[in-house]
């Protein structure tokens, strides 16, 4: 083993006891997303005095190793959940408005975060995250933004947060508004943020609301190459200007993402090798997310926290209500 990898293990580890962690909860309160809870214990473990020393010190490499590379792994591995003839299924009226409800969300969010006036490339983090998969886009956008862990905490946090929220709300406001069951599928498929609270949240609503929500979702993840792609064009473009090539136009991990829906949906693979896929995938992104959640610092979010706490609400609003746009296409 090379002095790299000792150096990585003791993080990695930790962060691998988190998802197990994670999973326990998970188990005893099925309402509440694997992934969720990862990062949840992430954060409360960032906020510990007595614990920063170890989060920044011997189990940083390891912590930062899952927060990247994890995440990669993990999003190339969520490519075999996507079955191109299922998403075309939906019937085109419903594929072009996910598309435009998507572009609503990701433009409308990243003005947001730029009004809100978050840092760096935070807005784009910001956008990508509420307007496709959760932190899972959030770690994709940072490719190619070239974002430290620090960067990416406070977008995490606020579609974490936003997101969780919606497991409680979303069906409240559809039983109030009369939504029929395939309603309330395609409503929070197209409206909330990441994969597993999707799950969450539908579920509530029985197996029928469940597997509308799971297939407009997948729809909306598999716009996240394109997005990631057309961002680092962007950039790419930006820093020839400057003399400077700044960012790769596509990241290996979105390239390995886009052969993993061709594989899918060309190839008949074994359900066991599926079962174990989506397994291992979950583990990696567990683990990511741990690593995300033990970046975020409240005390560093403090003298923003009332400014960003709006701007992640508003973002929630604004898509919530253009994903009515897929409720009734």
């Amino acid at each position: 083993m090379t002095a790299r990898a000792l150096a990585q293990a003791p993080g990695l580890t930790v962060a691998l006891a988190a998802v197990g962690v994670a999973a326990l909860v998970h188990l005893l309160l099925p309402a509440v997303p694997l992934l969720t809870v990862c990062v949840v214990l992430g954060v409360i473990a960032a906020q510990v005095p007595a614990v920063l020393p170890v989060l920044d010190g011997p189990l940083k490499p390891g912590i930062s190793t899952a927060a990247k590379r994890c995440m990669r792994l993990g999003v190339v591995l969520l490519g075999l959940q996507l079955v191109v003839g299922d998403l075309l299924r939906l019937g085109w009226l419903t594929i072009l408005a996910v598309i435009a409800v998507t572009a609503v969300a990701f433009t409308g969010t990243y003005l947001i975060g730029r009004i809100a006036r978050l840092p760096g490339h935070e807005p784009l983090l910001f956008a990508a995250g509420f307007a496709i998969c959760g932190a899972s886009a959030v770690g994709a956008m940072a490719a190619v933004t070239r974002s430290d862990t620090r960067e990416q905490s406070r977008p995490v946090a606020l579609v974490t947060l936003c997101g969780t929220m919606a497991i409680v709300v979303l069906p409240l406001l559809a039983t109030a508004a009369g939504m029929s069951v395939p309603q309330f599928g395609r409503w929070t498929g197209a409206g909330v943020h990441d994969v597993g609270q999707v799950v969450a949240t539908a579920q509530e609503w029985g197996a029928r609301a469940l597997a509308v929500a799971i297939v407009v979702k997948l729809l909306r993840v598999l716009l996240l190459a394109p997005l990631v792609a057309g961002t680092g064009l962007v950039l790419r473009m930006r820093g020839q200007a400057e003399g400077e090539v700044k960012t790769p136009i596509v990241p290996l991990f979105v390239l390995g993402f886009i052969v993993a829906v061709a594989v899918r949906s060309l190839v008949p693979l074994p359900a066991g090798l599926l079962a174990a896929a989506t397994l291992v995938q979950t583990v990696l992104l567990g683990m990511a997310l741990f690593g995300l959640g033990a970046g975020i610092r409240f005390r560093e979010l403090a003298g923003t926290g009332l400014r960003t706490a709006s701007a992640g609400l508003v973002a929630w609003a604004l898509i919530a209500v253009a994903a009515l746009l897929v409720v009734h296409a």
